[in-house]
């Protein structure tokens, strides 16, 4: 860990830096998105802060989950990244080793911070992410498990190294959904196959309509068809 010096010295380079521009603080700001997703996939007991460096007395921009250590926007760097500043500069890291460190209420934490940089590879932000080591597990776990009223999603994923892998699965799957629906008729499986991959969004994937034809047996012309009736379907209900 940097020494109090380099810290110092860091500081003083920041002051003195002139004010930023507006892409990076486009660029902040777009970071900014990520706090409350990553803050929710973590769950309640993992603080994610990010900071600016354009002012370090005034670098919190967005902070989620920031009830423990009591911070808000505006809050100023804490001592600790402050000294991992000179580390991801000199060394052109993209993040910081993991560390542990203690809360404002001495609780133990996990951390890392992730350096935002601008597109001349300047670090102009920084992403914490703090997780609480202290609090109770029960409650660690339950943010990591579906709620009690809340049916879980059961449905894997694909993925896939390829998109012909992608388009494949994604159809199989697609096929034994709807051939296990006992309200769709035979006559009309093909139909909502192609509506179901359609709100799926597979036809989004060039060439998609080619594989899934071939998939189903069935012409070009008709998977456009059926497409068709479904965006019609759904400009009338609009």
């Amino acid at each position: 860990m940097p020494d109090e010096s380099g810290a110092a010295l860091l500081t003083e380079q920041f002051k003195r830096k002139k004010q930023f521009n507006q892409q990076d603080r486009q660029l902040l700001a777009a970071y900014a998105h990520m706090v409350d997703g990553l803050a929710d996939m973590f769950g309640r007991h993992c603080e994610i802060v990010l900071h600016t460096l354009e002012d370090l007395d005034d670098s919190v921009i967005k902070v989620a989950n920031g009830a423990g250590n009591g911070r808000t926007s505006g809050a100023p760097l804490t001592e600790q990244v402050l000294a991992i500043l000179p580390q991801l500069e000199q060394q052109q890291l993209s993040h910081s080793p993991a560390y542990f460190t203690q809360g404002r209420l001495g609780g133990p934490m996990k951390s890392s911070t992730l350096a935002v940089r601008n597109l001349e590879g300047e670090v102009i932000g920084l992403l914490c992410i703090n997780l609480d080591l202290a609090a109770p597990f029960h409650e660690f776990m339950a943010d990591f498990l579906p709620k009690p009223v809340e049916a879980p999603d059961n449905s894997l994923d694909n993925f896939s190294n390829n998109v012909e892998e992608l388009v494949t699965l994604t159809v199989e799957r697609t096929i034994d959904e709807i051939n296990a629906d006992p309200d769709v008729a035979n006559n009309a499986k093909n139909k909502q196959i192609v509506i179901s991959l359609f709100e799926k969004g597979i036809f989004d994937i060039k060439d998609a309509i080619a594989m899934v034809s071939d998939k189903l047996n069935i012409s070009k012309h008709t998977v456009y068809l059926y497409i068709r009736q479904k965006k019609r379907d759904e400009d009338d209900i609009a």
